[in-house]
């Protein structure tokens, strides 16, 4: 059982309620004031826009004419402002009003906002504030494609011309434990102002607390990776390409096993990243043979970790593929794989909301899998996420306390049947694709 788990005396009404706390009129004031907003008294003001828009991300549809609904039904009831609609209950079913706020609210206002519920679920769900290991990867978002958006993110080129889509490159850290994101970083994928993974990573790691682990595939394996997390305070786990380790180690790998090693940049990074003289890292190499039968394979992963075994690194290093999992579940249950936004700021107001709304389905996982004894990763996103959908409209309209206090106990019950099968021997077909019938032949670009 995961230590973080035992001893927490938390539920998920203090959640629910921390989401609410995080944007209350008094926080969303002084936000505003910080970052130099000015907004006017209205139906639509910050706290209840930013509410609205991260229930739009847990909704099936998602549409803003569901938003208000909700709002009508009274789901942003303690968020709204003493003005003379709402006093009257005159608010409208119409979306413009939502829309036009929806435009009108500060990226920094969000940016904020998003930052405050990661560090508090934070707190809330690790209490003993053990030592953390973050998840990275990289992955691109498809955008709307607006005149705006193509200049920003230009779209994929090839041999045969370009795409219409706009493409945007995103890196997001998600605790390995709860499957938390912290906040993303994102930049173009294309184009003459594109950038790398490895770039944004060093933006990522910055939010994170210090003395946390950074887990990273061969892409992140390189030395400005390494040295950018070690500046800020963090232990790596960084999987190496075969032919860097053998340099590393200063000679051919033939044997499982551990070596310490000093890892110096080569003449072309320190040419590209301008290290300080004597930049090394200390740390382990540890070369391992993974696999069954002769599917066997070697790894190898540098780290700067001391208190662990090679072996416990080794099983570290093999719950990276949850950061595939957290990535579709944002991309797809959480519907980020296709933005759509008419402008770039709109976009980004978009992939933080998102971001705050997965944070609150991962953080019922963590409650749910406490009462049941299991490790939060042993429930199914998308289960536990229908379930909370099933669940808002008699949470917002429960009248008392104790009939509120027992539907968030009918959900945490039913979150924690969404429990993934154990796949104890491996696929016995290969992994296939089915292609769709095409009934409409494919568009190409007008020459």
């Amino acid at each position: 059982m995961l230590s973080y788990v035992s001893g927490m005396n938390c539920d998920l009404a203090s959640v629910m309620g921390l989401f609410q706390r995080c944007i209350t009129v008094g926080v969303m004031q002084y936000l505003q004031q910080q970052s130099g907003v000015r907004t006017r008294r209205g139906v639509y003001p910050a706290q209840v826009v930013l509410w609205l828009m991260m229930a739009q991300r847990l909704q099936s549809g998602g549409t803003l004419a569901s938003a208000v609904q909700l709002l009508l039904q009274g789901g942003a009831e303690s968020l709204l402002e003493n003005c003379l609609r709402v006093r009257e209950r005159r608010i409208s079913s119409r979306t413009g009003g939502y829309s036009r706020a929806r435009q009108k609210l500060s990226t920094v206002l969000c940016r904020q906002v998003t930052n405050e519920l990661v560090v508090r679920l934070r707190l809330l769900l690790n209490p003993e504030q053990k030592r953390a290991v973050y998840l990275l990867d990289g992955s691109s978002l498809e955008l709307d494609a607006r005149a705006e958006l193509l200049k920003a993110y230009p779209p994929a080129r090839n041999q045969h011309g370009e795409s219409h889509w706009p493409v945007l490159r995103i890196v997001v850290l998600h605790d390995v434990e709860t499957g938390l994101a912290e906040e993303p970083h994102w930049g173009p994928m294309y184009g003459e102002e594109a950038v790398g993974e490895q770039a944004l990573s060093e933006k990522a790691m910055e939010a994170i607390p210090a003395g946390s682990i950074f887990l990273g595939d061969r892409n992140f394996g390189v030395f400005s990776v390494a040295w950018a997390a070690l500046q800020r305070g963090h232990d790596v786990v960084i999987r190496m390409q075969e032919d860097r380790a053998r340099k590393l180690a200063g000679g051919p790998i033939s044997e499982p096993g551990e070596r310490w090693v000093v890892w110096v940049p080569s003449a072309a990074e320190q040419r590209k990243h301008g290290f300080p003289p004597g930049a090394s890292i200390a740390g382990r190499l540890i070369a391992a043979r993974v696999g069954r039968g002769k599917s066997k394979q070697w790894l190898y992963l540098f780290t700067t970790v001391t208190d662990m075994s090679a072996e416990a690194v080794v099983e570290i290093y093999g719950r990276r593929w949850n950061i595939e999992t957290d990535l579709r579940s944002l991309k797809r249950t959480v519907r980020l794989h296709h933005v759509a936004a008419k402008n770039k700021t709109m976009m980004e107001k978009e992939l933080l909301t998102a971001v705050a709304a997965y944070n609150l389905v991962r953080a019922v996982m963590a409650l749910a899998a406490r009462r049941s004894g299991i490790e939060p990763r042993q429930l199914s996103f998308s289960f536990v996420l229908n379930v909370v959908q099933a669940s808002w409209p008699r949470l917002i309209s429960a009248t008392t306390t104790d009939q509120h206090n027992r539907e968030l106990d009918n959900m945490l019950n039913r979150a924690a049947q969404g429990t993934l099968p154990r796949r104890p021997k491996s696929r016995s077909f290969p992994r296939a694709v089915w292609h769709h019938r095409r009934d409409f032949p494919q568009r190409k670009a007008e020459k």
